[in-house]
């Protein structure tokens, strides 16, 4: 089979991999903070703890994924090791009857998620040409937001149906999650690199100049990128129950969903750099939104610009990432990458939570959205 139809197929295959996967994982996402905090009797503060620690420390596992990637020259066992372990922890999640269950869950599911992101991505990459892996990554995030968007519809048709029966919603979860993993058996590796004799090194000092700033500016940005927990917990405090927090959740995920595509295939055509400078510029403004918004109504159009956001940036970092790695260590740089947001995380969340506490809902938005500004002015002086 010639390159470009293995790349299509692998494409395809890791995208129905992650809808599957997606449409588990957003049945319980957005219901986690509104069941933490109304029957679990959590605080803002513990939400995002629960956060920061299940995000971070998952996250250091994907530099040593992509690492032990690279070695192996594998990228396929790392990837079904990783979305097994995610389906795992949503049996945690059926189980609890404390918050500390529920943070048990969130590692171990976020631990598969680090586990597998950088042999993903990486075999994306590998299956793909430079002139066509905008849209490759644009396609896979396309296919993945969609199958979050459906879990979305999921969790709300069983909250509407089911009031308040969170488990149930647990439980079925784990239906998608496993057939995610059969599919994955089915991706090809012919893109693999052949395990090398000696050992990989990597020095900051060989790595590309406009990916060294690229990454330090990923780490400035991400200190106030906190989950998006705090984004629904905003909702809440703003007044929306339980079931239209869920359809705002969703209008961000269709809004995702529709445009990665194009945004990843407007970055082949007109660069990497600009489609993430507009990107984190929306960003800013979206979260000074979040922070100041006099009506509530408003956050329909809010969560719908999020959206915009994360299309015009998450496939494209990816691309950018991969179009600036070395090719032998092409898993351990996205890995790198993937392993500074998931680290900044922590921070950023738990920081994010206590200034709710203190100073009030509207405080880590206002961090968030200088930071984001920030960011869009720094990587359009720098790279």
């Amino acid at each position: 089979m010639r390159r470009s139809n293995i790349g299509f197929f692998n494409v395809v295959v890791l995208g129905l991999t992650s809808f599957l996967t997606d449409v588990s994982t957003e049945m319980v996402y957005p219901l986690l903070p509104l069941y933490l905090t109304t029957r679990l009797g959590a605080s803002p503060s513990i939400v995002g703890l629960i956060e920061g620690i299940a995000e971070s420390l998952a996250s250091l596992t994907k530099v040593f994924s992509g690492y032990v990637s690279d070695r192996v020259g594998r990228r396929k066992p790392l990837a079904i090791a990783g979305y097994a372990s995610s389906t795992l922890g949503k049996v945690l999640f059926y189980l609890s009857t404390s918050w500390g269950w529920i943070l048990a869950g969130r590692v171990v599911d976020r631990f598969g998620k680090g586990v597998r992101t950088a042999p993903r991505d990486a075999l994306i990459a590998d299956s793909t040409d430079v002139e066509v892996r905008g849209r490759a990554y644009g396609l896979h995030r396309a296919l993945d937001t969609a199958g979050a968007s459906m879990g979305v519809i999921l969790a709300f048709l069983f909250l509407t149906a089911y009031p308040g029966d969170f488990s149930a919603v647990f439980l079925l979860s784990l239906i998608p999650a496993g057939l995610g993993v059969a599919v994955l058996f089915l991706a090809r590796e012919r893109g693999s690199l052949a395990p090398g004799a000696a050992p990989l090194s990597l020095r900051w000092s060989s790595l590309d100049r406009r990916l060294r700033a690229f990454l330090l500016l990923t780490l400035v940005f991400t200190l106030g990128n906190s989950s998006n927990q705090f984004l629904l917990l905003r909702a809440r405090n703003l007044g929306f129950d339980a079931t239209t927090v869920v359809l705002l959740y969703l209008v961000y995920n269709v809004v995702y969903a529709l445009l990665s595509y194009p945004a990843g295939r407007l970055s082949d055509r007109l660069g990497r750099k600009r489609l993430l400078v507009a990107g984190y510029l929306v960003y800013g403004l979206v979260y000074l939104g979040f922070a100041s918004t006099p009506e509530a109504n408003l956050l329909w159009g809010l969560f719908a610009i999020y959206g915009l956001y994360v299309a015009l940036t998450e496939s494209v970092e990816k691309a950018l990432v991969a179009d600036l790695a070395p090719r032998p260590l092409r898993a351990t740089v996205i890995g790198l990458h993937a392993t500074i947001v998931g680290a900044g995380l922590l921070p950023a969340s738990v920081l994010a939570g206590l200034l709710w506490d203190l100073m009030g809902p509207a405080a880590p938005f206002y961090l968030g959205g200088t930071l984001g500004l920030a960011a869009a002015i720094g990587l359009w002086l720098l790279i």
